[in-house]
């Protein structure tokens, strides 16, 4: 599942933004509004390992993006993604209100072998959003979350994944 699956036109270069992600995908997703370009697919990810994701997700570069509904239990089929207790705020940079907060970055590393205390610290690393309260307007009961991987393991470097959950 690459660029050509997408049938994007050439040239086309995919590089948003945290603030983009959330503002431009994520609330539009949460809110089941359509966006264009639509080139984030759809994926559940915990069944595979971060080295199995290349040919699932729109691939940019190093980065892999795609929606995943958010889960509790983060284990793959080999180890575990684990919080490393890191969130950052995400703000607007309309110049109409650059200080509203629209969504949370949090910051996940993989382990290869059992959760939650074993295993091996890997490369991949995985940044997960989450949209702010107020940045839920039109999805009132709507929490989202993205989240980004980067790896240096068997030749793989980075991978975005865009995380999101409707709740009613």
């Amino acid at each position: 599942m690459g660029d050509d699956q997408f049938k994007l036109p050439p040239g086309f270069r995919f590089d948003p933004t945290d603030e983009e992600l959330v503002v431009h995908f994520l609330q539009r997703k949460a809110a089941l509004l359509p966006f264009h370009p639509d080139v984030i697919p759809d994926l559940h990810l915990y069944p595979y390992d971060p080295w199995e994701l290349n040919g699932k997700a729109l691939s940019e570069g190093k980065q892999w993006y795609f929606y995943s509904r958010r889960a509790q239990n983060r284990v793959t089929n080999n180890g575990y993604w684990k919080t490393l207790g890191i969130e950052e705020p995400i703000f607007s940079s309309s110049s109409s209100n650059p200080t509203k907060k629209v969504g949370m970055k949090k910051y996940l590393t993989f382990f290869v072998g059992e959760a939650p205390n074993s295993g091996i610290k890997t490369n991949w690393t995985m940044h997960e959003y989450r949209l702010s309260s107020s940045a839920s307007d039109c999805a009132s009961s709507s929490t989202t979350t993205t989240t980004s991987r980067s790896s240096k393991r068997r030749g793989q470097s980075n991978t975005v994944r865009i995380q999101w959950i409707r709740s009613v």
